[in-house]
């Protein structure tokens, strides 16, 4: 696994989920047109590119190594990020209270323990 593209990823999930947090705080949903919305759409879109071209990565290390890995373990963890923050995001959008975003701060922290767990399971650790 690239480990400068998992410690970027984790540092934006945080940022992410941070950035969410204000938004629970300040009892704001995500979907209205203002500053800090539109400034978390657009790190949830650097995260989630970030997480495709992670999957990409992982898929490709995984089809090249001879390593004895849990394989769908393995391809469990690659597509779970990829998979889970679009639907928090959607989740988030439908639910026009703090809760829904909320629920976009669960999917961000979520990622960084998807993340902790990938690498676990690529050093034979899981």
């Amino acid at each position: 696994m690239i480990d400068v593209l998992s410690t970027a990823l984790t540092i934006t999930a945080l940022l992410g989920a941070t950035w969410s947090l204000v938004l629970v705080v300040r009892n704001r949903p995500l979907l209205p047109a203002t500053t800090l919305s539109l400034g978390l759409a657009g790190v949830l879109a650097l995260l989630e590119i970030g997480l495709l071209a992670q999957a990409i990565t992982g898929v490709v290390q995984l089809v090249a190594t001879a390593r004895d890995i849990e394989r769908f373990t393995f391809l469990g963890y690659l597509v779970g990020p990829v998979l889970l923050l679009p639907l928090a995001t959607m989740w988030s959008a439908a639910e026009r209270t703090r809760w829904g975003t909320g629920v976009l701060v669960v999917g961000c922290l979520s990622v960084p323990v998807m993340i902790v767990r990938l690498q676990q399971v690529w050093a034979g650790h899981g």
